[in-house]
């Protein structure tokens, strides 16, 4: 692989990333842009040298990165009364590991739709129609 080609994997994740995050950070939630950005840049990084280098252990390191984020995520959640909170946020850095996953793999059409579904579930709960079910 050239290395144009990975720097223009790890652009892409830090910009999907942090389309996700600006979301999150809009609407003032624990992870915001700079963790998503982080997370999906980590998770493209680690595909990107373990295709490099050891091209046999790819599924290995996606089964790492996904269980790894999940304690990343545990951390965005908090209980405050009868309330749990931070379960999307930590949803959305498990995706946005998968996001970045897939862009490490050179899977675009996918990234690209995989964000745009990702941004519409955030703003599933602003949605009037929700609101009044």
């Amino acid at each position: 692989m050239e290395y144009t080609e990975i720097l223009l994997r790890l652009i892409f994740a830090v910009i999907a990333g942090g389309l996700i995050g600006l979301e999150r950070e809009i609407v003032h939630r624990p992870a915001g842009i700079r963790t998503h950005m982080l997370v999906c840049l980590g998770s493209a990084l680690f595909v990107l040298v373990t295709v490099q280098t050891l091209p046999n252990e790819v599924a290995r390191i996606i089964a790492g990165v996904a269980t790894g984020i999940g304690f990343l995520g545990a951390g965005t959640i908090f209980k405050s009364k009868s309330e749990v909170h931070g379960l999307t946020t930590a949803a959305s850095v498990w995706a946005v590991a998968a996001v970045g996953l897939a862009i490490g793999l050179g899977h675009y059409l996918m990234t690209i739709i995989a964000v745009i579904l990702i941004l519409i579930i955030l703003q599933l709960n602003k949605a009037e129609f929700f609101k009044k079910l």
